[in-house]
């Protein structure tokens, strides 16, 4: 059993330090930020031990030290102004917050704010390594970092890692218009454990990363297939600090009677909010329901938000503007409808005025879950109200007492006033003390206690990849296609990967599998490589099948004449003079491989410190020689500059075996392991279904991933007995 005693330490990162900056004339000095968040982290670092990492919200001024009071250490990442403008207020606020929110177009798109927020994320990864001690948990918060998880993977591979998205997850025909929506997917997929408020953006994730990355899920036990290694994805909703609330709500001095009946809202001023259409139901409540007029207030408290965006100043107009409609057009000389706040109120405040109100308007167009309306029902400690909450929040996943709305249906909430305001007290009572019980079950501590309890539990790995996958992958295109023609690259797909290719070799388990394919008379198998012809047909000895060597370079087998690319002789010379320039100088362990018409320069077994320094060598050199470097595993591929690929090749087979219509009769799979693959995954988007194996770090233009080559030969005997 885990206990604070022998719970690893605590690593936090989130874009804010959890203290605001204050300057007055004593100087500069830091107070604890407000939030139920802050409150519920505090604890549960103060008993680990660890850090917070964090932008404190400014520039500190120089030789001012932060406080060591805390009972964890506060980390600062310094941020210039153009890393706030582009970072936090351009890619994070200016193009993530609105997508996120399912408004895509209000969303701005710029490939040099992408380039800082990945550049600031791999800062923030660095200050939670430099503070960490080794053992650490490492808990990523927010749509602002990320991309942070892979960089901290990279330096600890090891690491546990685990990231919490405090707002929406949209749907996968919403997340797909960003350019850059792999690189996001696959930076969350660097942690072990993936935190949602709802279940429904568990499951918009989970299409996301099925569809768009290839990557195998499993719903039901919460997991996906990252390379080689399981992510657990789950849904976590966030609670409240209920006994703050509890106390704040009860310490706040009393309201004066002055008979008016208080609806209320709290919101920041921001356009996911729905101000506008909450303050035009109210005006059509009061069309609707003219008893009401004179008897019932709107009290709307707008907390300041980004007030120096224009977008937001326009919202600000525009509410303004709504609010004097509605009070010029009911108020009277005892009355006015709208109270109208454009300020921030403490807590301690707000929960005086959730206790006092007779009704909580919380309508907002999308929110990731809206504590606004936890923070009323838990503040309800005398004769409980009502709460009519936005079903598009994601409280209401959970709230189901609440009266739920459409926020864009106005004449719907104008209805849900008039039935809150005229409901009797047992059935008000009744929905208050559920929604009370569940909020205390649940709050906030609770929240932190699960998520750490599930980042810290062993992670079960995901189901074993079965044939019913393949059915499901490639399954109904066959009912299309006369044969499938299977193309398999060989090192890392067929065979392991080994310290020296000579020592490579297929298993007597793949051997049989690729036997049976070959024994049915609608399946077709063609090798892939980057080996020579001559090594292909020692090591594989399968004469039924089609050989592709030096990466399409030379091509033979049944059903296709023998084919050299015709450059080759120009470039042997050139490729031995290649040979002898990689050679010189190289780092013990590094050694060449000539093909012929290609070579490949292996460094596994030299000093892995060694890698990256001999592979940047390595490509360098074969550019200067006029060659093409492609970057392997653990190799470098030097290619003559002919045009041709292993892209070029596979079509070429498939022509040549089935003519210009091939793809009208036969269903292409390719199976590959390497940067060397991609273009054959190129070459078939849209006209067959391609597998990358192995790790998931690498990007990859493949429909799927396999994690390694028992998955392969899954699909080989899959297509042997289907």
């Amino acid at each position: 059993m885990v206990t604070a005693a022998t719970a690893p330490a605590l690593v936090v990162l989130s874009n804010r330090l959890p203290i605001t900056l204050r300057a007055d004339r004593r100087g500069a000095h830091v107070e604890r930020a407000p939030g139920g968040l802050v409150a519920a982290l505090d604890p549960a670092l103060a008993s680990r031990g660890g850090a917070w990492v964090g932008w404190p919200g400014g520039a500190l001024p120089r030789g001012f030290k932060l406080p060591e009071d805390f009972g964890y250490r506060l980390v600062p990442v310094a941020l210039s102004q153009n890393e706030v403008r582009r970072f936090y207020h351009g890619f994070a606020n200016g193009t993530l917050w609105p997508l996120l929110h399912s408004f895509p177009t209000r969303m701005e798109l710029d490939r040099e704010e992408w380039a800082v927020y990945e550049d600031v994320n791999g800062r923030f990864a660095a200050a939670a390594l430099a503070a960490s001690e080794g053992d650490e948990l490492f808990w990523i918060h927010d749509y602002q970092l990320m991309r942070t998880a892979p960089h901290l993977r990279a330096v600890r591979p090891d690491a546990r890692i685990a990231f919490f998205l405090h707002v929406p997850f949209p749907p996968y025909d919403l997340f797909r218009i960003l350019p850059w929506d792999r690189e996001l997917l696959r930076g969350l997929l660097a942690c072990d454990l993936i935190g949602f408020h709802c279940k429904g953006y568990a499951q918009n994730f989970f299409d996301c990363v099925e569809r768009l990355l290839g990557a195998r899920v499993d719903r039901d036990a919460g997991k996906v297939e990252h390379g080689q290694s399981t992510v657990s994805v789950a849904a976590f909703p966030l609670g409240i600090d209920c006994q703050r609330y509890v106390r704040w709500a009860s310490e706040a001095p009393p309201r004066e009677a002055d008979g008016e009946r208080v609806v209320l809202g709290v919101d920041r001023l921001d356009y996911t909010k729905g101000l506008p259409e909450k303050i035009q139901a109210f005006e059509r409540f009061l069309e609707l329901h003219p008893e009401h007029r004179e008897r019932v207030v709107l009290l709307q408290i707008a907390e300041p938000s980004r007030d120096e965006v224009p977008e937001y100043q326009r919202l600000k107009r525009q509410v303004d503007e709504l609010v004097g409609r509605v009070n010029g057009r009911f108020g009277t000389s005892r009355w006015t409808p709208i109270r109208y706040l454009h300020r921030s109120v403490p807590p301690e405040e707000l929960a005086g005025l959730f206790r006092d109100a007779e009704v909580a308007l919380v309508t907002p167009l999308r929110d990731g879950m809206n504590l606004v309306a936890k923070e009323y029902v838990v503040s309800q400690v005398g004769e409980p109200g009502v709460l009519i909450l936005s079903r598009l929040a994601g409280a209401a996943e959970s709230m189901h007492e609440a009266l739920r709305v459409n926020p864009y249906n106005i004449d719907q909430v104008a209805n849900a006033l008039h039935l809150a305001l005229t409901m009797d007290v047992g059935e008000r009572s009744s929905r208050m003390r559920a929604l009370q019980r569940r909020e205390r079950r649940h709050d906030v501590h609770a929240w932190v206690e699960r998520i750490l309890a599930t980042v810290a539990a062993p992670l079960e790995p995901i189901r074993p990849l079965s044939r019913e996958d393949f059915e499901r992958w490639l399954g109904p295109s066959q009912q299309d296609h006369e044969c499938v023609a299977l193309f398999l690259d060989f090192d890392g797909t067929l065979a392991e990967i080994v310290e020296h290719p000579s020592q490579a070799g297929v298993t007597a388990s793949m051997r049989e599998a690729l036997g049976a394919c070959l024994g049915r008379t609608d399946a077709e198998l063609a090798v892939v490589s980057g080996r020579s012809l001559d090594d292909l047909r020692g090591v594989l000895g399968l004469p039924e099948v089609v050989l592709v060597g030096n990466h399409g370079l030379e091509i033979e087998g049944p059903g296709v004449a023998r084919f050299v690319h015709p450059d080759l002789p120009h470039y042997a010379t050139r490729l031995r003079e290649l040979a002898r320039a990689l050679a010189q100088g190289a780092e013990p362990g590094v050694w060449i491989e000539e093909k012929g018409a290609s070579l490949t320069l292996h460094y596994r077994s030299a000093a892995p410190r060694l890698h990256a320094a001999v592979a940047a060598r390595a490509r360098e050199i074969v550019r200067q020689a006029g060659f093409q470097a492609r970057d392997a595993i653990c190799a470098v591929e030097a290619r003559a500059p002919t045009g041709w690929d292993k892209g070029h090749a596979v079509l070429h087979v498939l022509r040549a075996r089935h003519g210009p219509a091939w793809s009208e009769k036969v269903r292409a799979v390719y199976v590959g392991d390497d940067d060397t693959d991609e273009d054959a995954f190129r070459a078939l988007q849209g006209l067959g279904v391609t597998f990358r194996v192995g790790r998931a770090e690498r990007p990859t233009l493949a429909s799927h991933r396999l994690p390694d080559l028992r998955a392969v030969e899954t699909l080989l005997r899959w297509v042997a007995e289907r």
